[in-house]
């Protein structure tokens, strides 16, 4: 049996306890509600006002290389492709022109499924439609440019029918990242 020896410092320490608890809420919720639509593509990407120290050039041009190899859950969209309307929502936002801004997303690994249709997605994910299809649909009004690493499809039995319109079959993840990078693109590090 417990005995209760100072109860004025049990109750201060739950008021603590609880007061720790609520503000972690409260942070995350907050958090969380920093993120707002973006001006271009309005369902996808958030983004968060940012008082920015590092200032963005004039007439700055952005050809940035995106590379994904992790899948999203079934039925999920790809956080790493949301990545992409992020991108270019939070810089035309900073006053980058949209025509400044050329993006490529290098997908190999079990990502490559985040880019079929919905015949050959639903027959790996229990019947569950791409939920990447609209967003990639959106961001190849963007001009977007997505490439499947070929050794990849073959690994899993995709072929060119089987994308997405706007994604293409690169020769491999390593060839579509060399010729990338030979035409200008960054190679984003995350």
């Amino acid at each position: 049996m417990y005995h209760i020896s100072n109860p004025v410092k049990i109750f201060s320490s739950l008021v603590l306890l609880m007061l720790m608890a609520f503000s972690q809420v409260s942070y995350a919720e907050s958090g969380l509600a920093a993120f707002k639509p973006g001006t271009v593509i309005k369902e996808f990407g958030k983004v968060a006002e940012v008082d920015s120290q590092l200032a963005i050039p004039q007439n700055m041009k952005f050809k940035v290389a995106f590379d994904l190899g992790s899948a999203a859950n079934a039925g999920e969209v790809n956080r790493q492709i949301d990545t992409l309307a992020r991108f270019i929502n939070m810089h035309v936002a900073a006053g980058v022109k949209l025509e400044d801004i050329e993006l490529a997303l290098v997908v190999h690994g079990k990502a490559a499924m985040d880019m079929t249709h919905n015949t050959l997605y639903q027959q790996t994910h229990k019947n569950t439609p791409n939920a990447n299809k609209p967003l990639i649909a959106e961001l190849s009004k963007y001009q977007v440019k997505f490439y499947v690493c070929g050794q990849t499809a073959a690994y899993y039995g995709i072929s060119q029918n089987d994308l997405l319109p706007g994604v293409d079959m690169a020769l491999s993840a390593l060839t579509a990242h060399a010729i990338l990078a030979q035409q200008g693109y960054s190679l984003n590090p995350f």
